[in-house]
């Protein structure tokens, strides 16, 4: 099997599914209505609500929601073999993800922007609103803290990679100053300028390495586990306009960019999957995800496929950024597909590698020396760029190999390959980073919407919210690792997706009155509430318990008993919508 066909197969079926199965929903179910005044005009302050440009909104919205998972849950799920990743990526993808995002952001921007809490409050109730506030404030803090461990993995004692990462945040807030307040709407030359002083900033990365400025760039991991709620407090509170959304604008284009250059690279040196279709970890016992193929696939790869996280930012910045409701299936339908292509070319990064280099990264020496595989490539990759890959478990490294290893193939490249890693980990962390900065500022909107702060955008309640949020998740990734906070991020996560459906099956026969259209949310609901909910009770039982972790044990029993409540109130509602004809003035 070559990378090729993957690439192709996954093009085709991503395309086929915007122009159709998207544009169905879009026109037939959900109706959207391009004469309609969106929040983002009737509540114009400058600070949150600010109508954007359609491509800054969909910049925005994929890197937002383009964090860790599609990135790392492909590479980890490698371990199953390519198949498996493979499909569940593109049929989770088309079937729910793209649907979970696109009908919760339309259900956001019918509500004003209101939070998925708030819609869940209006459209199913007062107690599926209540426990939908505590499940998502729940799911966000352990998100923020999983997708920053990856990025702490990746970042200490790498001063190439601080140094470049870092020079993205002044870059940022200079590309803000100028489309908002120097040169309003001209887009196109703040995105040449910013796209430069990026690529600069990759290129002159090698210079600050090996030069005295050096030292200020290298990070302890506690530093890192410091600094990252840090730079989310500062996202969460300044205005959106001068440092979230230029940086997530300009991310976009650089983590687009390489993806389709990743592709280029693989069409041009068409290398081979190493790793089987599927492993022997298929029924259990990998070294780097315990449990089987099913359910273990399904929560691993969230991102890529579905994952409940989106929809925090379907009702949380974007709503108050959509200048036209007829914008919504390019944000929401068509970023969640851009998504897949990613979770795609991550897992033929991962693949490429050969199985014995791959385990090699992703577990810790004394773990891989009970597997019996042999090394074979890894000390000459890590010779070639510049750093002891092994044993950094994660995803990130691998990842970073797996990519240099491509496009240092590509004829006359091979002596750049550090530099192809060094860019791939700056790419991975920007990916992580911009779900940080907006995950962190949904959470400080939903804790305003829970805590009823009757003023919201005074300085002293932002300053107050965002440092509450910021430190909250900030704890949880300071005393924790990849090992014990991926696994519950994943059953969190897909569980507020679950959630999510429940909460959209509702916005739709309200809307629609059509059982045969709410179909298309109820069904990928009910084999993600199984799957997830199987994974988080295996896990409990053969994980946390065994092991004494009674925090993720306590969580996961919290999470699991919250998703149950609200899925019988939603059937509860479900049943009086059908039997009464109930419809939504705001829907419609």
């Amino acid at each position: 099997m070559h990378a090729l066909t993957l690439v192709l197969t996954a093009a085709l079926v991503l395309i086929l599914a915007y122009r159709f199965y998207g544009a169905f929903i879009a026109a037939k179910v959900l109706a959207f209505d391009g004469e309609r005044t969106t929040p983002a005009h009737r509540f114009n302050d400058g600070k949150d609500y600010v109508p954007t440009n359609k491509w800054v909104v969909f910049g925005h919205h994929f890197a937002a929601i383009a964090g860790a998972g599609p990135l790392v849950g492909p590479v980890l799920a490698a371990q199953f073999g390519y198949l498996p990743g493979f499909l569940w990526i593109l049929i989770g993808a088309v079937l729910a993800g793209a649907v979970h995002d696109m009908v919760i952001l339309f259900a956001s921007v019918r509500h004003d922007g209101k939070s998925l809490s708030d819609i869940a409050r209006a459209e199913v109730g007062p107690v599926t609103g209540f426990a939908t506030g505590i499940a998502i404030l729940l799911i966000i803090l352990i998100a923020m803290a999983g997708l920053g461990i990856v990025v702490v993995n990746a970042l200490f004692q790498n001063a190439w990679g601080v140094y470049t990462v870092g020079m993205t945040i002044p870059i940022a807030i200079f590309i803000g100053l100028y489309m908002h307040k120097w040169r309003p709407g001209k887009i196109g030359e703040a995105s040449l300028i910013g796209t430069a002083l990026i690529m600069l900033a990759v290129i002159t990365g090698p210079y600050i390495k090996n030069s005295g400025f050096a030292s200020w760039f290298i990070f302890s991991e506690n530093a890192l586990k410091i600094l990252l709620p840090t730079y989310g407090f500062l996202a969460a509170a300044l205005p959106v306009w001068l440092l979230l959304a230029p940086r997530d604008y300009l991310s976009s284009y650089l983590k687009i960019g390489t993806i389709l250059a990743l592709a280029l690279g693989i069409i041009i040196v068409n290398p081979e999957i190493h790793m089987p279709a599927t492993t022997k970890f298929v029924a259990g016992g990998g070294p780097i995800i315990p449990g089987k193929v099913w359910p273990f696939v399904f929560i691993t790869i969230a991102c890529g496929a579905i994952s409940g996280f989106h929809a925090l930012i379907s009702s949380g910045t974007t709503p108050k950024m959509i200048n036209n409701e007829k914008d919504i299936q390019l944000v929401g339908f068509g970023s969640m597909l851009v998504e897949a292509f990613v979770g795609v070319m991550a897992l033929i990064a991962a693949t490429v590698l050969l199985p014995g280099d791959y385990f090699a990264i992703n577990t810790k020496p004394e773990v891989f020396a009970k597997l019996g595989m042999q090394i074979v490539n890894l000390p000459e990759l890590s010779r070639l760029v510049g750093e002891e890959v092994a044993g950094r478990p994660g995803g990130a490294v691998s990842l970073a190999v797996g990519m240099a290893y491509i496009f240092s193939s590509i004829p006359g490249l091979k002596h750049l390959m550090a530099y192809w890693y060094q860019f791939a980990i700056m790419f991975e962390a920007l990916f992580i980073l911009t779900t940080i900065d907006a995950g962190t500022r949904v959470a400080r909107y939903i804790l305003q919407d829970f805590a009823r702060v009757k003023n919201p955008n005074a300085p002293w309640n932002v300053i107050i919210t965002s440092a509450i949020v910021s430190f909250a998740w900030g704890y949880l990734i300071y005393g924790g690792e990849i090992k014990t906070i991926w696994p519950i991020f994943g059953v969190s996560n897909q569980l507020l997706a679950t959630l999510a459906l429940a909460i959209g099956t509702t916005i739709i026969l309200k809307k629609s009155g059509k059982i045969s259209y709410a179909l298309i949310t109820f069904v990928p609901m009910v084999f993600l509430a199984i799957t997830t909910i199987n994974a988080g009770l295996t896990t409990m039982i053969n994980v946390y318990l065994p092991k004494g972790m009674y925090l993720n044990t306590g969580l996961s029993i919290l999470m699991i008993s919250l998703a149950a409540v609200i899925l019988l109130d939603s059937f509860r509602r479900w049943f009086q919508i059908i039997k009464t004809g109930e419809r939504s003035s705001l829907l419609q």
